[in-house]
């Protein structure tokens, strides 16, 4: 179990971790859901011992971090969100090494890397030197260096950024399988779907914060009967948030020049009353699109913006 308590990191003026704190249980996969900047990566720093927390305690199966962190991370993986390979390696000798570190060696050593080489789809590839490789196959390979010491733990930081979408399928099954076996893994990305295919359990973070945490389920629950409609054209957002600013259950989350957001109480007509009323003001509307309950709504509706803005 992974606790997290009270953890606060600045950097000068900037607060880029505030009070944030979770529990993980054993053999969850935990996802920390929010955009670049929202703190995700200094969170995962501090749980691997590379920073220091200014204020707060973190504890692995009891034991603190701060206290005895060789103990710690002796069973637990980090898959970093920029590759640590060495490019003139193959990746069967990458892996050699970092299994080395954590003491592996012999038979145990042999049988780990074959192991997280078929993982991760790279055994075919495995003799060659990884400068020739992909960017997708060395994202592959990243994740398989966290997980070549059979670790109780993983933390796993943004590990399908700017890949293909096979590579990336790939490390999602993968992770599925990690899960799946009983390691307990922190996941933190930027997207959406991944967060809700891939998590146990969900904490939207932002500026620092954890804003809300559930199931997928327990989180759109939270949103309501509510649905979420944008509105875009060339209009200003002023002129259409007079057109709805009457109507009772109607809040503009969002708004920009040609684009408003608004989210609109499930009760009574909802959406259609409030297109009819803006398809009725003359307002040069060029689209309109409805969405009903969603994890993407509920980030808006907390932090006025859209994950992936």
């Amino acid at each position: 179990m992974i606790e997290a308590q009270g953890l606060v990191k600045t950097f000068g003026s900037l607060r880029a971790v505030d009070g944030v704190g979770f529990t993980v249980r054993k053999g969850e996969l935990y996802g920390l859901l929010g955009p670049n900047g929202a703190g995700k990566t200094t969170t995962m720093s501090m749980l691997a011992g590379l920073l220091a927390p200014d204020e707060g305690q973190i504890r692995f199966d009891g034991v603190d971090l701060a206290a005895r962190p060789l103990e710690v991370k002796r069973g637990l993986g980090v898959v970093p969100q920029e590759p640590a390979l060495y490019e003139t390696l193959s990746a069967r000798e990458n892996l050699r090494f970092w299994g080395g570190l954590y003491g592996l060696s012999g038979r145990d050593l042999a049988a780990a890397v074959d192991h997280v080489l078929d993982l991760v789809g790279l055994s075919d590839r495995a003799a060659e030197p990884i400068r020739g490789y992909s960017g997708g196959m060395k994202r592959r390979l990243n994740l398989a260096l966290g997980l070549v010491h059979r670790p109780h733990a993983v933390l796993m930081d943004e590990p399908t950024v700017g890949i293909d979408p096979q590579a990336r399928l790939k490390i999602l099954e993968a992770v599925k399988g990690v899960a799946a076996a009983g390691t307990t893994v922190i996941y933190t990305t930027h997207y959406l779907e991944e967060a809700e295919d891939l998590c146990d359990r969900i904490a939207i973070m932002d500026h620092g914060k954890i804003l809300a945490e559930g199931t997928l389920e327990e989180l759109i629950r939270r949103v309501g009967g509510r649905e979420l409609v944008t509105v875009r054209g060339g209009f200003a957002p002023h002129a259409l948030r007079v057109v709805v600013e009457a109507l009772p259950g109607v809040t503009v989350t969002a708004e920009e020049p040609g684009r408003v957001v608004l989210t609109v109480d499930g009760s009574g007509r909802g959406a259609v009353e409030v297109l009819e009323r803006v398809l009725g003001a003359g307002l040069d509307v060029q689209g309109v699109s409805v969405q009903p309950p969603s994890l993407n709504m509920l980030f808006l509706n907390l932090t006025g913006r859209e994950l992936r803005d």
